[in-house]
């Protein structure tokens, strides 16, 4: 994406944590705003924050676990114009020992974390195809490259949102869409209240949302694929692929991350 200036951006889980940082540094870019958060009270909240700061905000109080209210999200964005930015960052995490997780929790973590996700994606990406210049951002994770106990849904999940989001980004270079790119964002534990509890691998630490929004923000106008934070997240993958299965998994129980959800508490959501 060659500027975000004018642009329309839609950015779900807006009202909090990485979601509202990465509105933030978009709206600094010049790009109008269309949050979507479940949690009214928040969302109004954020949207006058970044009213007062002169930027172009549009609010939209939607669950994203009941599919059945995108497309008529879709619809109402649509009377004031289509998208050409689309951040799927909404997303939730019960931790804990399996079967100490309700069954419904572990459900609700694929609803909003991929169901959503793709849901989203296929309303919106018509918009984006039909523009000239169009992103998709999926806020993956880390965890999508390691197996993480205490949070196995959660890792699957975002296992799923990597796949998801390499398939169709060769897909629409396949269709010739060049001109939509996508972004998968890939970070360790932030510090936004979800992952309380959680502890950082060893030679990292929390990140923040800040952080964690320029660094998408600088890799959708640069058109790159790939956000991976901290320094070890880029180096997880080529290791697993290397080593072998046990190998890689005493490394791992060494720096911390096969016991580093062990005590999380998080934030329920609202």
């Amino acid at each position: 994406m060659q500027t975000l200036r004018e642009k329309r951006a839609l950015v779900t889980g807006a009202a909090s944590g990485i979601g509202k940082a990465i509105a933030m540094r978009l709206a600094g870019e010049g790009a109008e705003l269309l949050l979507v958060d479940v949690n009214a009270g928040a969302l109004a909240d954020t949207a006058a924050g970044f009213e007062r700061t002169g930027a172009r905000v549009r609010t939209y109080v939607v669950d994203l676990t009941d599919l059945s209210r995108i497309l008529g999200l879709r619809e109402e964005v649509h009377r004031t114009g289509a998208i050409d930015v689309l951040v799927n960052n909404a997303g939730i995490v019960f931790g804990g020992a399996f079967l100490d997780v309700p069954l419904e929790r572990h459900f609700t973590t694929y609803r909003l974390n991929t169901e959503s996700l793709v849901a989203m994606t296929h309303a919106f990406l018509p918009d984006l195809i039909a523009g000239k210049d169009g992103h998709v951002v999926n806020i993956g994770s880390a965890s999508a490259f390691i197996g993480l106990p205490f949070g196995a849904t959660y890792a699957s999940s975002k296992w799923a949102v990597v796949g998801f989001s390499e398939s169709l980004v060769l897909e629409l270079e396949l269709l010739e869409h060049r001109h939509v790119h996508v972004t998968c964002v890939c970070p360790s534990y932030v510090a936004t209240g979800l992952f309380d509890g959680a502890r950082a691998p060893r030679t990292t630490r929390l990140l923040t949302a800040d952080v964690v929004a320029d660094l998408t923000v600088r890799a959708v106008l640069a058109n790159r694929f790939y956000v991976k934070a901290p320094w070890l997240v880029k180096f997880t993958p080529a290791m697993k692929g290397l080593v072998p299965f046990r190998t890689f998994y005493r490394v791992a129980a060494w720096l911390g991350v096969n016991t580093s959800m062990m005590h999380w508490r998080g934030r329920r959501p609202a």
